[in-house]
């Protein structure tokens, strides 16, 4: 199966890199790796020896404030700068053009017409792959795009990534929970959806990120003991449970436990 058009690595970009390492190894559990020597070693997730995602520094605001802490997920293609131009050609803008990462391969950020923030990357490694199973505890599982116009945000992303419609369900206000694949998926195996909420929230269109965990109600209290908040749930959906969370520097993730609904 082509890896192009998969998500393959997830960036927390925040504006104090020790404070996410430390509340996100105890929330999640996650090991660290560093790449690279001396104190601006890049720190990457780790799931047990995996690697799957890094830490760096949020980039300011056009009039000097700090930036707002986000999650960025790269997705696969075959030529970064190619893809990029192509975004941009779509109708969503580039942030951050073609970059080399020594040794790795290269990068660009881009956002989507909406302004939903998403990164490319091209691999000059071997062997890179994404999990086999996702609902593995510590992997990201679900990828879920808040956005104000579903339909043309579907046509930047299908377009630019080759994803492929499975099916949806209706959210009432919130129009209808969109699902896509990886082309070369099964039909049954969706990896994420994108709704207009951030229209009925009236908030910025953004991505967010589900992290498999093992017991939900533990996980959650880890969140907040580290300083965290739950700001919704824990609420059934199916295959399991979740709780969008938000860490103590205001970075949004959720936490999907594959386990049964709870009795009422």
């Amino acid at each position: 199966m082509s890896i192009v058009g998969e998500f393959v690595w997830y960036d927390h970009w925040t504006n104090d890199l020790t404070a996410a390492e430390e509340f996100y190894t105890r929330a999640i559990g996650w090991n660290t790796q560093r790449f690279g020597e001396g104190p601006d070693a890049y720190v990457m997730w780790a799931v047990g020896d995996t690697a799957i995602g890094g830490i760096g520094k949020v980039p300011r605001e056009a009039d000097g404030r700090a930036g707002h802490p986000l999650w960025v997920a790269f997705v696969a293609v075959d030529d970064v700068d190619a893809t990029a131009e192509r975004a941009r050609r779509l109708g969503g803008g580039i942030r951050t053009p073609g970059t080399d990462i020594p040794g790795v391969g290269r990068f660009a950020v881009i956002q989507d017409p909406q302004g939903a923030v998403i990164a490319l990357h091209s691999s000059i490694q071997e062997g890179s792959t994404v999990p086999a199973d996702r609902v593995k505890p510590g992997f990201v599982c679900w990828h879920e795009l808040y956005t104000t116009d579903h339909e043309a945000a579907w046509r930047f992303y299908s377009e630019l990534f080759g994803w492929k419609h499975t099916s949806s369900m209706d959210m009432g206000a919130d129009g209808p929970y969109f699902m896509f694949r990886h082309a070369d998926a099964a039909e049954q195996a969706p990896f994420g959806a994108m709704f207009n909420g951030a229209r009925t929230l009236d908030v910025p269109p953004h991505w967010l990120y589900y992290v498999s965990v093992e017991g939900l109600e533990g996980t959650l209290g880890r969140v907040r003991d580290a300083g965290g908040e739950v700001c919704e749930g824990p609420m059934d959906v199916p295959g399991g449970r979740i709780a969008p969370c938000r860490d103590p520097q205001g970075g949004a993730f959720a936490v999907f436990s594959h386990e049964p609904p709870r009795v009422p």
